[in-house]
């Protein structure tokens, strides 16, 4: 059964009154201090300087120009169209400024979100966090690039881990610098598992090419019965495939395919985690029942199923341990290097062929 949950600090009305003493007593906490604030200010300063340097000063210089010749010529009325195009664009440029302080203002910036986001958290027995930098967990978004935080994180307040929220990472540096944003989840197990991986068909990228920042050797595909593999690739290391089958029972599959398919889930160690190739508005309530809805029925079932495994190989159910080989699948060479390889075959390869027949 599911937990039952009070969406109320979601979906109700705000006042402004709260947000600010929210902000007040939070600010510190949340990491939004005053210098951050500044911080701020000053780069929509930079903006506005840049606008000025590289757009306003030319305008002005042609305008200056215009009104000198017309000076002497004694026809004023021809740079009466630059005066009026230039009119309109700082009133264009004044009300937007304005409207987008007006929003803001009214809005509370992020505090609002803020503010409603840590209300759910205390009405349903969960921790929120705005921002944290990285997370402790061996899946495989957590291991890649640098500068990793997570955003919008809700963790239990109590009993099982639970965390879900949103994490970032960047790898390259100058013009291939990238930045990557996941939503996640992870679930906490009572008993270490083989390291499995199921890839979800539906989230995957041109030629189904998978979207996760890892490739796994193809040997380790395991089929499974019934249309469960037209919803997810399940890679799990070699000779643990009857462990595999042990944890992945029709009920439980049944379970994923109707509440995870849009998602990609790990096991590894002694967690279940959940990857969305996009991040989570936690604002959303339907958000928080799907996540929340996942920790209690794939969540739960993956606990039960997996309550008496112990890894063969080990023969021992006091050690909560799997070996060495079941541990980490093995890495396979990434799609996209196949895709360049074909190409340069299909480039170069077909011609010279050609080319020895002619």
């Amino acid at each position: 059964m599911l937990r039952s949950i009070d969406y109320s600090g979601l979906i109700y009305p705000v006042t402004p009154h709260a947000v600010a003493e929210f902000k007040a007593n939070r600010r510190g906490l949340f990491g939004y201090s005053q210098a951050h604030l500044v911080g701020r200010v000053l780069m929509v300063g930079f903006i506005i300087v840049a606008f000025i340097s590289f757009a306003g000063v030319p305008f002005a210089l042609i305008v200056a120009h215009d009104f000198r010749s017309a000076a002497q010529t004694g026809n004023i009325a021809q740079v009466a169209p630059m005066l009026i195009i230039a009119g309109l664009v700082i009133a264009v440029a004044a009300g937007a400024l304005f409207t987008v302080v007006r929003a803001w203002r009214k809005d509370g910036g992020p505090w609002k979100r803020f503010y409603r986001m840590n209300k759910f958290a205390e009405d349903n027995d969960l921790a929120f966090s705005p921002k944290d930098l990285g997370a402790e967990y061996p899946g495989l978004i957590f291991g890649q690039g640098g500068n990793q935080s997570i955003r919008d994180r809700f963790r239990s307040a109590s009993g099982r881990a639970l965390d879900y929220g949103n994490y970032q990472y960047t790898t390259g540096s100058g013009k291939n610098r990238r930045t990557y944003d996941w939503g996640f989840l992870a679930f906490e197990l009572d008993r270490a598992l083989p390291h499995m991986v199921l890839d979800a068909t539906r989230n995957n990228q041109f030629f189904g090419m998978s979207n996760l920042p890892q490739t796994f050797a193809k040997n380790q595909v395991l089929t499974l019965e019934g249309d469960f593999n037209s919803h997810f690739t399940l890679y799990c290391p070699r000779e643990y495939e009857r462990d595999a089958l042990y944890i992945f029972t029709p009920d439980l599959m049944a379970l994923l395919i109707d509440n995870v398919a849009a998602y990609d889930v790990e096991v590894v160690d002694k967690w279940l985690l959940v990857y969305s190739p996009k991040p989570f508005d936690l604002v959303d309530p339907a958000q928080h029942r799907r996540l929340l809805g996942i920790a209690d029925t794939v969540g739960t079932k993956t606990v039960r199923q997996s309550r008496r495994y112990a890894d063969e190989t080990i023969g021992d159910y006091s050690v909560n341990l799997v070996a060495p080989r079941g541990q980490r699948l093995k890495a396979g060479i990434p799609a996209a290097t196949l895709v360049m390889v074909a190409l340069f075959a299909a480039v170069w390869g077909i011609p010279f062929v050609l080319g020895m027949f002619t």
